[in-house]
């Protein structure tokens, strides 16, 4: 026999629990403890999209997705590609407009800090999925299972789910967010339809910075800018996370305030080392990139990745290129394990003076 469960059972947050005889509540913004705590929210958090039409870019997908939802025909999702995509954003959205104010009851979500093991498949998700729901006045019916970084969960616990998906479709639609597809078994994958984010560009970045930026009433300067559109590399999530500790440190924010804040080497000071690789010898040059190193803080790693973009401006034959990029690519990697970074140093010198004999012998 099925349980009757009414209304006043219901604990609802606007009225402060299932006395409806309760005024609604104050909003907590007023609260002046709320305010401060709203101020000091970060801004990736703070302005997150609130609905698909905030979303910045992707607009294919989103407007898909969209076309889905208001035809109640929303399909189980795998939404992948790099961070601070809009993966997330989107998705979160998508649950707003389809369950409004019982957002919090309709949908279960689970992230990178929760167990991905196969006991989460089996009591979490599985207990979620097989209530009924009760949306009162939602849009759908269905809820909504979200599994971020679902490409770190163990393989048991992915073929766990497979079933899980399929005996829960009726009442429940699941969405998979990763970034990296390859890591998702077939199984799962073929059960889903798929949404690739790839990373921002520009223009994309450029004007939510610009919409935050004055929200918030910030000084940025034009190079300031374009400093943060170029280190953030299409994730929006940088951009903001930069901008907001960049405003922490100084009122003014300039191209120079946004490398030092970041610990990024200034575009000069890459044009200097990139001279030094080309022009001087050995021993000079490991002289030069030790010295400013020292002085300005700046991480082996960082003077690679900066100088790899470097070389693709350089007008050299495509060979060269190539085994020049290569080499770094390797110098990189040995880097993220921990490698000397003098012995690494050496090895970048190394690969320019390769370069330079081969241009020679081109020549």
């Amino acid at each position: 026999m099925t349980e009757f469960i009414s209304l006043m059972d219901i604990d609802d947050e606007s009225t402060g629990g299932g006395d409806t005889s309760k005024p609604v509540s104050t909003p907590i913004i007023n609260n002046p403890k709320n305010v401060a705590t709203a101020k000091a929210a970060p801004w990736v958090e703070k302005y997150r999209p609130q609905s698909l039409a905030d979303v910045a870019a992707h607009r294919d997908i989103v407007d898909t997705i969209d076309r889905l939802t208001n035809e109640n025909r929303l399909p189980h999702l795998l939404l992948y590609g790099p961070p601070g995509t809009g993966k997330t954003s989107t998705i979160l959205a998508v649950a707003r407009k389809l369950y409004g104010a019982q957002f919090h009851n309709m949908i279960l979500e689970l992230n990178a800090s929760d167990d991905r093991g196969i006991d989460v498949v089996r009591q979490q998700i599985q207990d979620f999925a097989s209530t009924q729901s009760f949306s009162f006045g939602a849009k759908a019916s269905v809820k909504l299972v979200l599994l971020d970084e679902a490409d770190a969960m163990t393989k048991d616990a992915q073929f766990a789910l497979r079933r899980v998906i399929e005996k829960y479709t009726k009442n429940t639609r699941f969405a998979l967010i990763g970034n990296n597809v390859n890591k998702i078994i077939p199984a799962l994958q073929s059960r889903c339809t798929r949404f690739r984010f790839a990373p921002l560009d520009s223009v994309h970045v450029t004007e939510r910075l610009k919409h935050v930026i004055k929200a918030e009433g910030l000084d940025v300067s034009e190079n300031g800018l374009a400093a943060l559109v170029r280190l953030s590399n299409g994730d929006m999530r940088k951009a903001l996370n930069i901008l907001q500790s960049t405003h922490m440190a100084s009122q003014k924010i300039t191209e120079e305030e946004v490398y030092l804040c970041t610990g990024n080497p200034l575009p000069k000071d890459i044009e200097k080392i990139s001279h030094a690789l080309l022009n001087e010898s050995f021993s000079k040059s490991f002289k030069e990139i030790s010295d400013m190193k020292g002085r300005k803080g700046l991480a082996i790693i960082d003077i690679v990745r900066e100088v790899t973009m470097f070389v693709f401006k350089i007008k050299m034959p495509a060979k060269v290129r190539v085994q020049l990029i290569n080499d770094l690519a390797d110098i990189e990697y040995r880097l993220t394990f921990g490698c000397n970074d003098k012995l690494q140093l050496g090895s970048l010198i190394a690969s320019f003076t390769k370069a330079r004999s081969s241009l020679v012998a081109a020549a």
